[in-house]
């Protein structure tokens, strides 16, 4: 697995990050793994995390595949925030109605989420109200989409954006 335990290391501002925030499921962080690795995009951890990095659910769900991806631990999510460039910022919540497809991603975004259970906290998306973004879902019985299912609708949406 290489990791960058050093937050100043250098990866370039043009790949894509995805950024989970205090994640608790290691499956979901493993899947997500495995898709940054397919896509050549940053994994974002911000601590803590709610299991262990050695935790085999995490290391059984990004396979034998954990070398090739790029992961970044963060201390805290305003440690996070402040190393960052704003107008890179897309939050994802089931609290907006703004669509995903409505935003207009470029080189060196940051996609971020929130925690499987709780989603992102209350005061952020309401400072980044007009950077939060949604998957829209037909069935108003389903309160959200799988973590790792999210991601990946989210990522692909902006890389298709970015090579068209």
């Amino acid at each position: 697995m290489k990791t960058h335990p050093n937050i100043s290391c250098p990866v370039s501002r043009h790949r894509l990050h995805i950024v989970l925030v205090e994640p608790e499921i290691p499956p979901n962080t493993g899947s997500i793994a495995r898709l940054c690795g397919a896509t050549d995009t940053v994994l974002d951890l911000v601590h803590p995390l709610g299991f262990s990095t050695d935790d085999k659910h995490l290391k059984r769900a990004g396979l034998d595949y954990w070398k090739f991806v790029t992961i970044r631990h963060w201390p805290d999510f305003e440690t996070f925030l402040e190393a960052q460039e704003e107008n890179n910022l897309f939050f994802f919540s089931t609290k907006t109605d703004h669509s995903y497809v409505e935003a207009s991603f470029h080189p060196g975004i940051r996609l971020i989420f929130g925690k499987e259970t709780k989603g992102l906290p209350e005061e952020i998306l309401a400072l980044y109200r007009e950077r939060c973004y949604t998957i829209p879902m037909q069935n108003s019985n389903i309160r959200s989409l799988n973590l790792a299912m999210s991601a990946g609708i989210v990522l692909y949406e902006a890389l298709r954006q970015i090579e068209a």
